[in-house]
């Protein structure tokens, strides 16, 4: 992972004296509210419904077992003793106190950390696959793409005040495990005819209350050209996006407004004269990108043994074998496995991890994954080195964690915003209702014969929940102070994306479970052989899932 110099060093450090003062000017009286606002946003501060949030920025998902202890003293010391996984690999603290957070940023600094850039109108961090550089589908790692960005994006004073918050994904596998049709700028690392590697960027992606996939602004860009690509798009957005309205400032608006075709033509105007300039790549710049990503010390391992070792231990174990199956994932290295920790436990808010677990974490994968540890948008972790040989030992140190739930990819293993028992802008709480469907489908045989099946679950129309892109949806809404809760279906983050389309009237809280259950019900009897839950709405429609989910009044 990128290791920081003394300049990195530097700039963390004057940056939190600066925060240390704004805040202490700020809590004199000395800055008005609305003086102080960008100032705790660009350092990753709100002011949430009941105590201010801090996020902490986590580049493209990637941690090691010194920055994890430091979270979890800092939880102890300045929260509640957890933390919070973001739907943007970040880390969130949900209870600092606002005299504290110059401390927090303190502390966290000595570990290489920081939350620059994790909100305001500004790009912020730009994430990628949580198997980067050990996915077996994988054409060429994505994070040294990531941290060319990052170290380009931060700070950058032309693009300090941008008309919205601004997301850039990269994904360099088959599958798009990095959602790029939703970003402002989703890029994919494709081969040519030649097998040569560049770059295809989409604009103009997103989520909230217009949601919109990307479009194809270029298909194929030499990696050189990376920044200097970027940094047109972000001119013409800059310049032309709507800053009188923030609710149609995000670059998809502007896009749609334009056309693709007048879009892409505005960037070519300006790339004209930032090609081949300054921010040009160099092959000696992408080498020392790279070089921050280096294999670790694998060993040479006797896969065949490794996998008969295995057998055996789930013969002996059939619940071991249950997580292999669920949680385990193919490494692009024979006798290696990825693993990802599920934080969806029943009776636990998803995306929660304490203290403790952290810890836990930290000394497992210093044991058995080089010291690093990867966060995910779906708000789990992963050890991506696992020799095959020691899954056994660490699924018992999981279990008694309560960090080995043999949910991923499944039902259960919910997206979910914290919702209106935290965020002041939500319109409903998220978590009872992610409780409750956990709850209600505590089989996991059924919940397993449904298939790899996503639900996600936002408290507003800011879809920090991804509703939008989940083959079932629950959206949070309003009426009359009460929350209802609107449930759409056919969202899809792959490649083929798709956004869900709204099922009909929105439910009350205590009808949404027995409302999924006539969903689900419904998908049971309608899907031929093998047929997932999206490709059987994608051939039948909507319809037989409203006419029964609106069988009966309530």
């Amino acid at each position: 992972m990128y290791v920081y110099d003394q300049h990195d060093q530097k700039i963390i450090d004057e940056r939190v004296a600066q925060f240390r003062d704004q805040t202490t000017r700020f809590l004199a009286g000395e800055i008005t509210d609305g003086e102080f606002l960008p100032l705790r946003l660009q350092n990753g501060l709100y002011l949430q419904r009941l105590a201010p949030m801090l996020r902490i920025a986590v580049p493209y998902g990637l941690m090691n077992s010194s920055q994890l202890r430091k979270l979890a003293d800092i939880s102890r010391t300045y929260d509640k003793g957890y933390v919070h996984i973001s739907t943007r690999q970040n880390v969130q603290l949900n209870w600092p106190l606002l005299e504290e957070v110059p401390d927090i940023l303190a502390e966290l600094s000595t570990v290489q950390m920081h939350a620059i850039q994790t909100s305001g109108n500004c790009i912020r961090n730009t994430t990628t696959d949580q198997f980067a550089g050990v996915a077996s589908d994988e054409l060429e790692d994505p994070r040294p793409y990531c941290e060319i960005i990052r170290q380009w994006s931060t700070l950058h004073p032309e693009f300090a005040f941008l008309p919205r918050k601004f997301k850039i994904a990269v994904c360099g596998s088959t599958q798009d495990r990095a959602a790029i049709h939703y970003h402002d700028i989703g890029i994919e690392l494709v081969a040519d005819d030649d097998g040569e590697i560049g770059l295809k960027i989409l604009v103009g992606g997103g989520l909230g209350r217009t949601p919109a996939i990307g479009s194809v602004i270029c298909e194929w860009l030499d990696k050189k050209h990376l920044l200097t690509y970027l940094e047109a798009v972000l001119r013409v957005y800059n310049q032309h996006g709507r800053r009188d309205n923030k609710y149609k400032a995000r670059i998809k608006i502007l896009v749609r407004a334009m056309g693709i075709d007048a879009f892409r033509e505005a960037v070519e105007q300006q790339w004209t004269a930032l090609k081949d300039g300054p921010s040009t790549l160099t092959e000696e710049e992408i080498i020392r990108a790279r070089s921050f990503f280096r294999d670790p010390s694998y060993l040479a391992l006797d896969s065949t043994l490794a996998m008969f070792d295995l057998e055996q231990d789930c013969t002996r174990d059939p619940i071991f074998a249950n997580w292999i199956t669920r949680n385990t994932q193919d490494h692009r290295l024979p006798g290696y496995r990825i693993v990802t920790l599920s934080l969806k436990a029943t009776g636990f808010a998803p995306g929660d991890i304490t203290a403790e677990q952290l810890e836990l974490l930290a000394e497992l994968s210093d044991l058995y994954s080089f010291g690093e540890i990867r966060s995910t948008h779906q708000q789990n972790m992963v050890l991506g080195d696992v020799q095959v040989s020691a899954l056994y030992a660490l699924w018992q140190r999981l279990q008694v964690a309560g960090l080995a739930t043999p949910n991923i990819g499944y039902l259960t293993d919910i997206i979910c915003c914290p919702g209106g028992d935290y965020c002041s802008l939500a319109n409903a709480k998220s978590l009872p209702i992610a409780e409750a469907i956990q709850t209600r489908f505590d089989d996991l045989d059924y919940v397993y014969d449904l298939g790899p099946l996503e639900l996600n679950i936002s408290g507003c129309m800011n879809a920090c929940g991804h509703h939008h892109v989940g083959q079932i949806g629950i959206l949070g809404v309003d009426k009359k102070g009460q929350e209802f809760y609107q449930i759409c279906l056919g969202g899809n983050q792959a490649k083929d994306a798709s956004i869900g389309k709204i099922l009909g009237p929105s439910f009350k809280q205590k009808d949404v479970p027995e409302v999924i259950d006539r969903i689900l019900s419904t998908y049971v009897t309608l899907r031929e052989e093998d047929e997932s839950f999206l490709d059987t709405y994608r051939r039948v429609g909507i319809h037989p899932f409203k006419e029964r989910a609106y069988a009966q009044a309530y």
